[in-house]
């Protein structure tokens, strides 16, 4: 496969260019690496498309998920303590989730456990590789790329999307760059506040 857009949000690509050049160049050969063709095993079923020899998002992301381990590229956790007061949430937005749980319980409130999770992290990067439903997406984005900012664990995203060229010949549901570069845009320059960079990729 091949990258054939890359957008840069709040200099994400830059920084990896002065800072991380080895780990972006990993990124570049883990697209190269996979091998579309090899990923057409789905069939259609699908009334305007059935019986047709469609990408498997499945086999793409298994394909992704070797080849980045393969690099060393890690799943990661970030763990933290909510509760219902927004006083609380914004006092403990910034602590460790020790510190998060014990100023909650302090307060007199429930504190209750959550985390994210993100597939491959290295070095304070990390990336996401979606070919699942639209709605994935946005939670990458906006979530959980933004949670492990915060939380100090990496210091910039990278999303990797189908171009809606590779899309159109996969099941229906699976985001595409183009309509996801938009929504980032539609936000403004500096939402997320964090550093990213979405890559759209073709066969």
């Amino acid at each position: 496969m091949k990258m054939a857009q890359v957008y840069s949000h709040l200099n994400g690509l830059e920084f990896l260019l002065v800072h991380k050049p080895g780990l972006w160049k990993e990124i570049k050969s883990v697209v190269s690496g996979v091998d579309a063709e090899e990923c057409k095993t789905k069939v259609s079923k699908e009334k305007t498309m059935k019986g047709e020899l469609l990408f498997s998002p499945i086999d793409m992301n298994a394909s992704f998920k070797e080849l980045l381990r393969a690099k060393k590229w890690e799943e990661s956790r970030v763990s933290y303590w909510v509760t219902k007061s927004e006083k609380l949430i914004r006092k403990t937005l910034t602590m460790s989730p020790d510190q998060q749980k014990a100023e909650i319980k302090a307060a007199g409130e429930t504190p209750i456990f959550s985390y994210n999770q993100t597939d491959f992290v290295k070095d304070r990067v990390a990336v996401e590789v979606q070919f699942g439903k639209y709605a994935f997406v946005a939670y990458d984005l906006f979530v959980k790329h933004l949670a492990f900012y915060v939380g100090n664990q990496i210091d910039v995203g990278i999303e990797i999307l189908p171009m809606k060229s590779l899309q159109s010949n996969m099941s229906s549901g699976v985001p595409y760059y183009e309509g996801e570069f938009y929504n980032v845009l539609r936000q403004g320059r500096g939402v997320p506040s964090v550093p990213l960079v979405i890559v759209g990729i073709e066969a």
